[in-house]
Order: C-alpha cells, then structure tokens, then sequence
C-alpha cells in the first residue's frame, strides 16, 4: 500500500506502538521485506500511545 498510495508517513498505533523493539531493527527488516527499494517514507510511533482512537473519535464528534 506505501508504494500504491505513497503516503507522507506511516503511524504505528495501538499495541503496535508499545513495542519498543519494532522500531530498532524492526523498522529496517520492514523496509527490507515490505517496501520497495526506492521508497523512503517514514515509520513514526505515535505520540497519543494507546488513546490515539479514543481522541480521535472524540474529536469527530466535536
């Protein structure tokens, strides 16, 4: 999808972002396996942990 839609960054959330060893060598063995060679695009982990959604949601209703 990264290489289709070519987004600014990608966000991990969820539980995903309470990993901490995904963004060591994790990040580098995606970039391996799941990117296209020439892609770039950033994996950042989200600065809101595990409340992203509910504020998220929240601000949808506002």
């Amino acid at each position: 999808l990264v290489s289709v839609l070519d987004p600014d960054a990608v966000v991990l959330g969820g539980g995903l972002s309470n990993i901490d060893e995904l963004y060591g060598e994790g990040i580098e063995l995606i970039r391996k396996y799941a990117f296209h060679p020439h892609v770039n695009t950033p994996i950042l982990k989200n600065k809101l942990g595990d409340s992203a959604g509910v504020i998220g949601a929240a601000w949808i209703g506002v």
